[in-house]
C-alpha cells in the first residue's frame, strides 16, 4: 500500500489492475508495431533497415525480447512501490504482452514434405 494525496492504492485495487491492464495492452501494442509491422510511412521498416543484423536490429526481430524493454518504463507507472513490486510487474507485463501475442498471432502450420513422407510405410514404428 502507498501514499498519494487523498488516494491509497494497494496492488488488490481496482486502480492497481486497471493500470495494469492499460499497460498490458500498451506493452502488446507498441512492441507489435516495432516487431512485426512497418510503421506509419515505412518508419519502422526504415529503422529495422538500418539496424541490420546489429543487437538492436536483433532485439526488433524478437517479440519476447523486445516486451521486456518496452515493459520496463510500465512497470513503475503501474506499481509505484517498491522496486521488488516494479520487478514483478515489469515481467508480468512482459508475459501479459507476450501472451496477448500468441492469442493474435496466425498459427503456425508446419507440412512434412512429400520426400519426408515418402519412405514412411516402410517404417513400421512410424505407423
Amino acid at each position: 500500500m502507498f501514499q498519494r494525496p487523498g488516494i491509497v492504492v494497494v496492488m488488490d485495487s481496482p486502480i492497481f489492475w486497471a493500470r495494469f491492464v492499460l499497460a498490458s495492452l500498451a506493452v502488446w501494442r507498441v512492441t507489435h508495431l516495432l516487431a512485426s509491422e512497418d510503421g506509419p510511412a515505412n518508419v519502422i521498416a526504415r529503422i529495422r533497415t538500418r539496424l541490420g543484423h546489429s543487437i538492436f536490429g536483433s532485439l526488433m526481430d524478437c517479440f519476447g525480447c523486445l516486451s521486456l524493454w518496452i515493459s520496463i518504463p510500465l512497470a513503475f507507472v503501474v506499481s509505484r512501490r517498491r522496486i521488488v513490486d516494479g520487478v514483478l510487474t515489469w515481467l508480468a507485463l512482459s508475459g501479459a504482452g507476450f501472451l496477448l501475442e500468441r492469442a493474435t498471432s496466425e498459427p503456425l502450420n508446419i507440412e512434412r514434405s512429400p520426400e519426408e513422407t515418402k519412405g514412411d510405410s516402410d517404417h513400421g514404428m512410424l505407423r
